[in-house]
């Protein structure tokens, strides 16, 4: 059982929607399959690790945020919930300096 990830920054909504609807449009053809915001998108084989590299290029292109070699893990990939995380986090470093 996967625990919810604890974050000072709280996630907005408008975020994790606009992730999930690309994953949605470019992985799963438009289909949502109701798949959870926590679910691995590696294990259950919505996204393959090439897809990430996809993902990443978006989130750097959206957001305005720069993917370190050494944030390609999967405490900031591996689910929606994550990466929603993850862009936040980024989003206010960027914002602080």
């Amino acid at each position: 059982m996967r625990t919810a990830i604890a974050t000072e920054i709280p996630l907005t909504a408008p975020v994790l929607q606009e992730i999930r609807g690309f994953i949605v449009e470019n992985f799963l053809l438009g289909n949502d399959s109701g798949f959870d915001n926590g679910e691995s998108l590696l294990e259950s084989g919505i996204v393959d690790s090439t897809g990430i590299m996809h993902v990443v290029a978006f989130l750097e292109e959206r957001f305005a945020i720069t993917v370190e070699d050494e944030d390609m893990v999967a405490d900031n990939l591996e689910t929606v919930a994550r990466i929603a995380a993850f862009v936040e986090r980024k989003r206010a470093l960027k914002n602080a300096a």
